[in-house]
This record gives structure tokens, C-alpha cells and sequence, in this order.
């Protein structure tokens, strides 16, 4: 009797819904419950490994003090050199480098790991100069790291990192955000020794000659082996202790020559201090700078992003040509993870209309059940902004799989509905007699599965799914009995009868 108000309200329903989907939290996995916090600490490319190990016994002895105070810690690990071996699956393991150290902090409780999050959020942004750090909870899923990226790809490296700068300046500006660093170290300084081709070709001195007496004067060279017993040993040229420390000698070095007579390295080269990239890393061939940061508080990282991609409108409007700006980090491994399941859209999609055709035998029906499918959104946005959930990847299959109970009642609610006008009653009868008839049926089975999700509400993992399917379907087990009756008479113009 009603048929159009109830459809006009069930799709204003709808459209809010998708309006109100925007204001839900989005996330990519969401940060394991286990109580360890893993710091990975980074110096400037070429620090030595006791450079590397200083520091690391200076945060050790931060960390002494600060559980000497909270009583937080349970205990702690240093790896220098190295990234802790996969004691955790989705652990993202670090390649051996000298420059780095990882630290994996075990705390007492989850508000005491939190706490000691922050501290060393602060810690790192005031004291550790020589540092760049990032403090991480483990992860539920695939590993990303810093969850806020920002890439600038480009030929051009001085503008890559000046436009990388302006990004960082903006990301530091961001109250959510602490630990803004790049990618890349600053320019190293660096000796470049031009060889006069010319002057070394007439003295009979080659390129090979040079490089092994800077090699020799600044490192060591191995000129023979001297053996004893089953042992080799090298035996090595190297330079005086005060040639070594002191560039100002490398001019001043002599090498042989073809006629047996020496000059200094100043008569046949020019040695001149410049600085260079010292590590360039690239994406698709292409230099690449990673902006990046560790996030403050509970603000999701799609959140964050959003907020810094607003503000570099001008950046990317302004970007020369051959340069690119891309969002990184849970954005883009949450774009992933979609794209994935996106490609096996079409497969899900004409199997689910094959199945209801052969049970439905009726286009008709098969359309009006897939319209039902949508409706679970309503309940899906407004359970996730009641109980503030955020909206995962596993929500998002939650919601898939919610869409199949739904047709699953709405076949049922039509195939009545069928049976009953076969049977001989008019269609305004039938419609009436199956929804009653079915409307209990329906509303257990809904019941039951709404029931069985409350246990997974308290999981950090499943609860965004278990909140979206019980939202979902308690909406959408209402909306079966109310809007698919209205669509099925409007549908086929069943008219009231007189």
C-alpha cells in the first residue's frame, strides 16, 4: 500500500549512508595486541659500527632510566648491525648495514607500551641528532612501515629533495605526526681526484696505479701472502697513522713512475672536496625520495594522509615536468590490497548470478534479489560510526560476505512468494502471507549469526568486521521484510485489491 514511500525512504537510507561512509575511519590492518615495540635507529651513511653501537648504548641507558620510573619494561634487545631475526611472521626483517641498529623493547602491559610509544616519540624529536628513528608496534598484516609516506620520483635529484623539503615542512606541521624524515641522507663530502690523462700516459702511470697508492695511503693494500702451516696470511701496505687522519697529505703522496723516479700525486692529478648523494634509491629506474613519519595518537593513517595530501595542492600543481608526487605507506598497501580483491569481482559476480538464475529461473527476481545486496551498507556505516570503528581490509571482506546473507533471505522471502501465487493465491495475498510467514525464520537466522559476532567485537583484528556484519545485517534483515515486499509489488504493478 505504501510501496513508494517505503522505497523513497529505504534509498534516501541508502544515499546518507554513502555520505556517511566518508566520515568512517579507514585503515589498511590494524596494529597487532602483542607488547612489543621494535625502534629501528639509522645514522648518516658511512658511520661506523661504533658510532652505531654509541648510540645504541645511550638509549639503552634512556631506557634503564625511564623503567626505573614507570616500571614498564620487561626487558629489551639491541641488534647492531642488523634487524632481529623473523621472531614474528609479517616482521619486516632489515638488510646488515653497519649504520643501523634495531631494538625491540618488551613492555609489562599494553597501556605501559603505549606509554613508552610516545615518550620516545617526544625522545627522538628533541635529543639523538645523529639519529633517524622510528618507533613501530608490530603489525597484523603485510609489513609498511612508516604508516604516512609520501614519494617524490624524478631525474632531477636537486629539485626531488627540495620539493621533498616543502613535503616535510608540511608533514612537521601536522600535529598527528612526529619523526618526519626522508628517505636519503644529506649530501656526503667527498675527495674526487681528477687524473690528467695526459701528464700519467707520458710517465707511464695508469688509473690502476693511482687507485691502488690512495688505497694503500688512506685504507690498506694487500701486496702478498705469507704462509704458515695450513694458514694464509695477508700481508698489507698501508700508510702512517698521520697520512691517514689527514687529507691534506693525499697531494703530497709519491708514486712511482715507468722511469723509476717518483712525483707527487699534485703533478699528474687535481684533488678537489665536493658533495655527492651517497646512497640513491630508485623506484621503476627513477631516483626516488620516501618523506615519512611515525603517527602520533590514535588518528588512523588514510586520515593523516588525506589531511597532508589537501595542502599540497600547490606543490603538485606546481610540478615540473618529469617529477611526480605519490602517497605511500597503509594508503597505498590498503590500495593494494582492494585492487587484489577487485579483480575477483567479476568471477564473484557471475557466479552469484549464475546460482540465482538457476534458482530463481527469472531475471526479474535475480534483479530484485542483487538490489538487496547494497542495502547491508546502512547498517555497516552507521554500527562503525556508533561504536567507532574504523574500516579495514577485513572489514571490507566482512561486508562482502555480508551481501550473501542478505541475498540469501531475500531469495527466500521471493521464492515464498512464488510458491504461494503457484499455489493459487492472488499476488497482493502472496506477497502478504510469505513475508509473515518467512518473517520469523528470517529474523532467527539473523539473530543467530548478529549473536555469534559479539565475542569478536573485543578483537583488535576481527572486531571492525564482527561490528560491520552485525550493523549490516540488522538493518538489512529489516529492510528485507519491508522494502523487498514493497519493490516485488511495485516491480510487478501488483495493485491493492478492492
Amino acid at each position: 500500500r505504501y510501496r513508494k514511500t517505503v522505497i523513497a525512504i529505504t534509498l534516501a537510507m541508502f544515499v546518507l549512508s554513502i555520505i556517511g561512509f566518508g566520515k568512517v575511519q579507514q585503515q589498511f590492518f590494524p596494529d597487532s595486541t602483542r607488547l612489543e615495540l621494535v625502534v629501528d635507529l639509522r645514522l648518516t651513511e658511512g658511520a661506523s659500527y661504533h658510532a652505531t653501537s654509541t648510540e645504541v648504548q645511550k638509549l639503552e641507558h634512556w631506557l634503564r632510566g625511564w623503567n626505573k620510573q614507570h616500571q614498564g619494561i620487561d626487558n629489551f634487545v639491541a641488534y647492531v648491525g642488523t634487524g632481529a631475526p623473523r621472531y614474528y611472521l609479517p616482521l619486516d626483517v632489515q638488510l646488515p648495514h653497519r649504520a643501523f641498529a634495531q631494538l625491540v623493547i618488551l613492555s609489562k602491559n599494553l597501556s605501559a607500551r603505549e606509554a613508552l610509544r610516545n615518550d620516545l616519540l617526544q625522545l627522538f624529536e628533541q635529543d639523538f641528532p645523529a639519529v633517524r628513528a622510528s618507533v613501530l608496534r608490530l603489525e597484523n598484516g603485510p609489513p609498511v612501515g612508516f604508516p604516512v609516506q609520501f614519494r617524490v620520483d624524478g631525474a632531477d635529484i636537486p629539485k626531488i629533495r627540495e620539493i621533498s623539503h616543502q613535503i616535510a615542512d608540511i608533514m612537521r606541521a601536522n600535529p598527528n605526526l612526529a619523526n618526519v624524515q626522508l628517505g636519503w641522507e644529506e649530501p656526503s663530502k667527498v675527495m674526487k681526484v681528477s687524473i690528467d690523462q695526459s701528464k700519467a700516459r707520458l710517465l707511464g702511470v695508469s688509473s690502476v696505479d693511482i687507485a691502488n697508492l690512495l688505497n694503500a695511503a688512506m685504507s690498506e693494500l694487500t701486496i702478498t701472502e705469507f704462509r704458515e702451516g695450513n694458514e694464509r696470511i695477508d700481508l698489507v701496505a698501508r700508510g702512517a697513522e698521520v697520512e691517514r687522519s689527514k687529507l691534506s697529505h693525499l697531494p703530497h703522496l709519491m708514486i712511482n713512475t715507468q722511469n723509476g723516479t717518483s712525483v707527487p700525486l699534485s703533478q699528474l692529478a687535481t684533488i678537489s672536496s665536493e658533495f655527492e648523494e651517497g646512497v640513491i634509491w630508485r623506484r621503476n629506474r627513477v631516483p626516488s625520495i620516501t618523506v615519512r613519519a611515525n603517527l602520533r595518537g590514535s588518528m588512523q593513517a588514510p586520515i593523516v594522509s588525506a589531511q597532508i595530501e589537501e595542502k599540497l595542492g600547490e606543490i603538485k600543481a606546481n610540478l615540473p615536468l618529469g617529477i611526480t608526487v605519490e602517497t605511500g605507506g597503509a594508503v597505498e598497501e590498503s590500495s593494494k590490497g582492494g585492487a587484489s580483491v577487485a579483480k575477483g569481482f567479476p568471477l564473484f559476480l557471475v557466479a552469484v548470478l549464475t546460482l540465482l538464475i538457476l534458482q530463481l529461473r527469472s531475471f526479474s527476481l535475480t534483479f530484485l534479489v542483487l538490489l538487496t545486496a547494497p542495502l547491508g551498507l546502512i547498517g555497516v556505516t552507521l554500527a562503525l560510526l556508533l561504536f567507532d570503528k574504523p574500516f579495514g581490509f577485513v572489514a571490507m571482506l566482512g561486508t562482502i560476505a555480508l551481501s550473501g546473507m542478505i541475498m540469501r533471505n531475500s531469495v527466500i522471502l521471493v521464492d515464498q512468494i512464488d510458491q504461494d501465487k503457484a499455489s493459487g493465491l492472488p499476488a497482493w495475498q502472496a506477497i502478504i502471507e510469505s513475508t509473515i510467514r518467512r518473517f520469523r525464520p528470517i529474523v532467527l537466522t539473523a539473530a543467530a549469526a548478529i549473536l555469534a559476532m559479539i565475542p569478536l567485537t573485543r578483537s583488535v583484528f576481527f572486531g571492525p568486521m564482527a561490528v560491520a556484519i552485525m550493523g549490516g545485517l540488522a538493518v538489512a534483515t529489516l529492510l528485507t521484510v519491508l522494502f523487498l515486499p514493497a519493490l516485488y509489488a511495485a516491480w510487478f504493478k501488483v495493485k491493492l485489491p478492492k
